[in-house]
């Protein structure tokens, strides 16, 4: 068990259609975690903890995608792109009309987004991270969040990645640097 208190936050991250449905871009085991990120919405919402939806938005020339992924979208193969159904939040998870979206240009939903400042406003401690993908924004966020004083605990039931491998590998190196790794029916509230 562990012990989290009312003044936490639950971030989803990327469970966007094109990183959860689309055969080409999906992480394997993204759709898997729905219906475990929709119970944590729905527990989060009773207890009035706010949730943060981060999702991506590429431009369609991939101007602001990665260095690594531009090539992608010069080749037609861009993926989250602004605006279409790839980039939507998967229905099941649709935010309610109290939940945040940011969008974020990197993998952190910290980096270049206003999340830590308001979070400090709201006077979070904890942050509970959900979603897609282990490797890179969930560990990135998990990261971040430490690196920005939150107590931090990642949802082992509600995140995921191409492989349980990879998912195992990361909770073991996130755990490493402090970060709580665990299901989400695992929390006991104070």
């Amino acid at each position: 068990m562990k012990e989290i208190a009312k003044n936490s936050a639950l971030i989803i991250i990327d469970m966007q259609n094109d990183f959860v449905l689309t055969e080409k871009t999906a992480v394997k085991g993204a759709k898997a975690t729905i219906p475990a990120i929709k119970h944590a919405m729905k527990i989060c919402h009773e207890k009035n903890i706010p949730i943060f939806h981060i999702i991506r938005a590429y431009a369609e020339n991939g101007d602001n995608a990665e260095i690594f992924r531009k090539e992608l979208f010069q080749k037609g193969q861009g993926f989250c792109i602004a605006g279409t159904e790839g980039a939507q939040i998967v229905e099941e998870l649709t935010p309610y009309k109290k939940d945040y979206i940011f969008v974020k240009p990197r993998f952190s939903a910290f980096f270049g987004t206003n999340l830590k400042e308001l979070l400090q406003k709201k006077q979070i401690t904890h942050v509970l991270v959900a979603g897609t993908q282990y490797p890179n924004c969930i560990r990135a966020t998990a990261v971040d969040g430490l690196c920005h004083d939150f107590y931090v605990t990642v949802l082992t039931d509600c995140c995921s990645a191409q492989t349980a491998e990879i998912a195992e590998a990361n909770c073991r190196d996130l755990r490493n640097m402090g970060i709580a790794c665990i299901d989400f029916t695992s929390l006991e509230w104070v």
